[in-house]
């Protein structure tokens, strides 16, 4: 059976993660924090070999990408758009508030990207990676929001918030699907559905 797998990593923590800031698409870089937690992901990525590293072309996942291929003595392969994050529109720059609360609407905020497309967009990008790399090893590094609901479609489970980043491992079959091994850095138990 051939199967690709994926080190899906969130990238490092930025300001706007700090301050609990809808961040979306807009382009904010990583901080401080964030460089040194991409520094520390390559002692677990390590323990694999990798055949590429893909990211986001959003500067705080492209930063990640290029922070964890230096520490493999790798290079990231290419910017994907299609794994930016979910655009959130006019929420994003937001915290927690009237403000926000204004702006919410079932599944989402008002003139945002719907969590249904995000996920669609987000799993086409990984199954063409698939399709490209057959039974080789993916690192892609992307965006928290986008992840999630990419994964929960994938492997139809409710996942919640994924960490910055730290490991998720997910194994892709054609014909069988997504089997995910790794959540935020812990082995997944498996659980009965229906």
């Amino acid at each position: 059976m051939t199967l690709t797998t994926f080190a899906l990593i969130r990238h490092g923590q930025t300001d706007w993660n700090a301050q609990r800031r809808l961040q979306g698409a807009t382009d904010i870089p990583l901080n401080d924090v964030g460089r040194g937690q991409a520094r520390d992901a390559v002692d677990v990525l390590s323990d694999y070999e990798w055949d590429a590293i893909v990211s986001s072309p959003l500067s705080r996942a492209a930063e990640t990408a290029s922070v964890i291929a230096d520490g493999l003595g790798l290079s990231v392969t290419r910017h994907i758009p299609a794994l930016a994050e979910r655009s959130f529109g006019p929420a994003e720059g937001l915290q927690a508030g009237p403000e926000l609360e204004a702006l919410r609407i079932p599944g989402g905020y008002r003139g945002a990207e719907t969590e249904e497309d995000a996920a669609a967009r987000g799993l086409g990008a990984l199954e063409a990676l698939a399709e490209e790399f057959p039974a080789r090893r993916v690192l892609v590094v992307a965006h928290g929001t986008l992840l999630r609901v990419s994964l929960n479609r994938a492997i139809g489970r409710t996942l919640h918030r994924i960490d910055n980043a730290v490991l998720n491992l997910a194994h892709y079959h054609a014909t069988e699907g997504w089997h995910l091994e790794y959540f935020n850095g812990e082995r997944v138990v498996a659980t009965a559905q229906g």
